[in-house]
């Protein structure tokens, strides 16, 4: 299986159980270099830049964000 259907199947869970994953493979990082960790950042940067450059993604305002995330955990 690629990165690509592993992606699309991991986003079809529910949002808790994608961040339950997602915390499980941050976890894995742990033993990871600093320069090693920078550069998984840098490119996940360049991958949203991407991402927001072609349309595939909408921006949303910061406050409005916040609010929603707020409301949810109450």
């Amino acid at each position: 299986m690629g990165l690509d259907e592993l992606k699309k199947e991991a986003m079809k869970l529910s949002p808790e159980a994608r961040a339950k994953l997602a915390r499980a493979l941050l976890a894995s990082l742990e033993d990871l270099s600093a320069a090693e960790i920078e550069r998984l950042w840098v490119d996940e940067a360049l991958r949203r830049d991407d991402e927001i450059n072609a349309g595939q993604v909408s921006l949303r305002p910061r406050d409005e964000v916040l609010k929603d995330a707020r409301s949810r955990l109450r």
